[in-house]
Parts: structure tokens; C-alpha cells; sequence
């Protein structure tokens, strides 16, 4: 129900500025901006596949197995695999394969042109150095022939 109370024009200037309102709404609060570590892809190394083959293959009680593969936070798929790699006898698949694509196949030929364009930048190099002397002895020359064309001045008389 409205108030009775009737509202003077010069209601509002009763209000001072530098009196903050007494009834204010928080901000909302922001989630905390944590950094979260990038997921990193585990890599198991052959002899650890092999400790838990022998483990799994040692144990007797019900749920054994389960047991081991909580404790290690193994899924059974990756179990299964290495069983099957073992019985294979693929050592070498028990080793993490190496992820993102295959390196392109090197090119025998491409060394040799490698070789072939550093001895060329060298011998350029090499070349304007040369010709810079050539120059600069040049120089020298002229001014050499001319300073014995000129007689001398302020020389002893």
C-alpha cells in the first residue's frame, strides 16, 4: 500500500551527493579465473606395459585385476592391447609410437645442394672482398702517380 505521506517538491534535495545511498546491490561475482593445466596424452614406457602384463598375470582373487587398473587409472582396452601386442611379440609395439604426422622422406640430393649453395654464397662473398681491394689499390695507384707528378710543395728550399 502507497504511502500517505505527501512528497514536498524540494523532497529530493534533502539527499546530499556525498552520502552514498545506504541500500546498494552487489556485483555479481566473477568466477575465479583459474589456469587450468593443458591435458597432457600419457606415455608408457615398455618396461612399465611389461610390470603390469606380469602383475595382471599374477593375480588369483576376483577383482584383482580391476583393482590394479584403478590403482594405475589403466582403462582394460589398453590392457587388452598390450596382451595382444605381447603375444605378437611386437617389443617394439609395447614403445609409444610418435604422434602428428610422418616426416617427409629426406632427399639425398637436397644435402648435397645445401653444400653446394653455402660454398657459393662463400665464394661471393669471398669475390666482392676481392673486388673491394681491386678498387681500394686502384685508388692508391692514382693517388701515388699523381703525388709524383705534382711537385713537392712546402718543401726545404
Amino acid at each position: 500500500m502507497p504511502s500517505q505521506i505527501p512528497l514536498s517538491p524540494d523532497a529530493g534535495s534533502e539527499i546530499s551527493p556525498a552520502i552514498p545511498p545506504t541500500r546498494v546491490v552487489p556485483a555479481p561475482s566473477a568466477p575465479a579465473a583459474e589456469m587450468m593445466a593443458t591435458p597432457k596424452r600419457r606415455r608408457f614406457t615398455a618396461k612399465y606395459k611389461l610390470s603390469i602384463l606380469n602383475e595382471t598375470d599374477r593375480v588369483a582373487v576376483t577383482g584383482g585385476v580391476s583393482a590394479i587398473l584403478r590403482r594405475e587409472g589403466l582403462y582394460s582396452s589398453a590392457l587388452t592391447d598390450w596382451r595382444r601386442q605381447r603375444s605378437a611379440g611386437t617389443l617394439g609395439a609395447l614403445q609409444p609410437r610418435q604422434r602428428g604426422p610422418e616426416k617427409a622422406p629426406v632427399n639425398p640430393l637436397q644435402a648435397e645442394l645445401a653444400k653446394a649453395n653455402r660454398e657459393v654464397s662463400a665464394l661471393r662473398r669471398r669475390l666482392d672482398q676481392a673486388e673491394a681491394i681491386i678498387v681500394i689499390q686502384k685508388k692508391v695507384a692514382d693517388l701515388l702517380d699523381e703525388m709524383e707528378q705534382t711537385p713537392d710543395r712546402g718543401g726545404k728550399s
